[in-house]
């Protein structure tokens, strides 16, 4: 009997997991601690793993020329896919319109109180960037903070060349050991997903598509729309990667995100995969992917485009041209500052509400079907890494020969 590849075996285990929940509904949360068993075995490997990675990616492209270039191409990429997610969500919640209808008692019925983010400035924003103290940012896992130190490490040994290639040598073979604890940690991936989504059906199951529907399903739509009209151009025009291979060796990546619902978490399959199905060189995939697990949001641009204009239509309130094209520039500045970790939106959206002089009482019954957005949207966020990287990898170049 042929052996099946890890892309089955998390499939099969997302839809045993999909299963289970609905026969078990919340008895089957006795198995919750084998998901978060598979959550703290990802969160384990992540912050060593995207230090390495980026530190030898950055060292082993080896010009500074070559890598301004790439790492100009790579942002400019994660920026316009960013803007034109969030055009695209605004277009869809336009078409829709899931908050006409809507009936008002459903939100006094479940109001949930959520605190406000912080509005944040561009130059706190960059500050926070940066680690005043690099260990403590590795201790606490503020990836931004780990990226930027790992970056400044990685120019460094790229410009000392010959002069520190013992070193450059051990974060190679430090990078090596990281893909072989995260090859093992992998093998657990279907038990993890499986438990995940059974977990997640249990706890929510299918009522979260009544009072909210038109609402979730708007998402979905704006996804659908994002991966039609941008990713699968990007995909096809520019990567020149037949759709039928993408699709089958993206499908992997998709599943955890949607188990995991977050980005971070779902890094070292997406760098798995892009490596070794999509034979991406190392030194591209592992210096793009963790900063596009961290500044590339293209799901959450759209999240927060599709929500705003729900809260705007169920209180009847008409964006003018001008408010929808400042939340365009907006969102862009924080879906970049978004951690790529689960939940991460919330706050925030109620930062922007404020911001679009929109109330927030409605954000209590959001939070309670966040999770099957989340979803479509983490899953949106890697694809976006995933597409990019493969649009780079194509215009430079750097992907290793069969």
């Amino acid at each position: 009997m042929k052996k099946l590849s890890m892309s089955a075996k998390v499939f099969l285990g997302f839809g045993i997991g999909i299963v289970l929940g609905m026969i078990f509904q919340k008895d089957i949360l006795l198995v919750k601690p084998v998901g978060d068993i598979f959550l703290k075995l990802i969160q384990m490997i992540v912050i060593p793993l995207i230090f390495c990675s980026i530190i030898s990616g950055i060292a082993s492209i080896g010009d500074i020329g070559k890598l301004r270039r790439i790492g100009t191409k790579v942002m400019g990429f994660y920026i316009v896919t960013t803007i034109l997610s969030t055009i695209l969500g605004l277009v869809v919640a336009h078409i829709i319109r899931p908050g006409t209808g809507f009936r008002m008692y459903d939100i006094q019925a479940s109001g949930e109180a959520v605190k406000a983010a912080e509005p944040m400035s561009v130059g706190s924003a960059i500050l926070g960037m940066i680690p005043s103290n690099p260990i403590a940012a590795l201790a606490k896992g503020e990836l931004m903070q780990v990226i930027v130190f790992a970056v400044f490490v990685g120019v460094t040994i790229t410009i000392l060349g010959d002069r520190v290639s013992n070193v450059k040598k051990l974060i190679d073979e430090g990078t090596q050991i990281m893909f072989k604890v995260t090859d093992l940690v992998m093998q657990t991936t279907p038990y993890g997903v499986c438990a995940l989504a059974a977990c997640s059906v249990g706890e929510y199951g299918l009522a979260v598509f009544g009072v909210m529907g038109k609402f979730i399903f708007t998402h979905y739509m704006a996804a659908l729309s994002i991966i039609v009209c941008l990713y699968l151009f990007i995909v096809r025009g520019i990567a020149k990667i037949p759709l039928s291979d993408f699709f089958r060796k993206i499908t992997e990546v998709w599943f955890v995100a949607f188990s995991t619902t977050s980005s971070s978490g779902t890094l070292p399959v997406t760098l798995k995969v892009v490596e070794q199905e999509f034979r991406v060189k190392h030194e591209l995939a592992s210096f793009t992917l963790p900063l596009g697990a961290t500044v590339n949001m293209n799901g959450i641009a759209a999240y927060y485009a599709v929500t705003i204009m729900f809260v705007s239509q169920v209180y009847g309130v008409d964006l003018t041209l001008a408010q929808q094209a400042s939340f365009i520039f907006i969102t862009t500045l924080i879906s970049i500052g978004t951690p790529g970790i689960p939940n991460s939106g919330i706050v925030l959206t109620v930062m922007l509400l404020g911001t679009m002089g929109l109330p927030a009482t409605i954000m209590g019954m959001i939070v309670g079907i966040f999770r099957p957005i989340d979803m479509i949207h983490t899953a949106l966020n890697v694809t976006g890494d995933v597409v990019s990287t493969l649009a780079v990898a194509r215009i430079e170049n750097m992907y290793d020969e069969a």
